[in-house]
């Protein structure tokens, strides 16, 4: 079901900017993201930037020991949006970088808002081409180490973000 939602050129363009990892300095790198989050616009209609709401290559490690933890205390209680996650892992054979996408529609979000976002999410999905995951989480349980390497790959995850699965 189609709700007619545009997608921001910005979001585009921080899609792109995460994807595609040029040759950069350690500065460059520093102002990559490492998780950006996506809602809709006050008019419900155009998915836009949220403001604010990002992780900095950069700042894990220093202002950021965990950047999943960090990401789901992003993320609100009682309303929908879309994240967007370069997730670090570890298999048996290799590290590996790959970019997740999600849907949160919390228990708490108004039936309204789920529904807009799950038929909006086409939208951003045709805008995102490449991504290998996808997952729509409905609380903070479904955002652990665990869920999220069954998404990644199940049993050949060993760690995620570093600490072992």
């Amino acid at each position: 079901m189609a709700s007619g939602v545009q997608v921001a050129d910005e979001v585009c363009c921080i899609f792109y900017d995460v994807k595609v990892r040029k040759c950069s300095t350690p500065e460059e790198i520093k102002k990559r993201k490492k998780a950006v989050i996506f809602c809709l616009s006050a008019d419900k209609k155009c998915i836009i930037v949220e403001e604010g709401k990002e992780i900095l290559v950069g700042d894990v490690g220093v202002t950021i020991t965990d950047p999943l933890k960090h990401f789901v205390g992003m993320l609100p209680e009682k309303d929908c949006l879309y994240a967007l996650y370069d997730a670090s892992f570890e298999t048996k054979e290799s590290r590996k970088e790959e970019l997740m996408f999600f849907l949160w529609a919390p228990e708490l979000a108004p039936l309204k808002s789920k529904m807009i976002y799950a038929s909006s999410k086409d939208a951003i999905k045709k805008k995102f081409q490449g991504i290998k995951h996808e997952c729509q989480a409905n609380g903070p349980e479904d955002l652990n180490r665990a869920c999220i390497a069954e998404k990644l790959g199940g049993s050949l995850i060993v760690a995620f973000e570093g600490c072992p699965v």
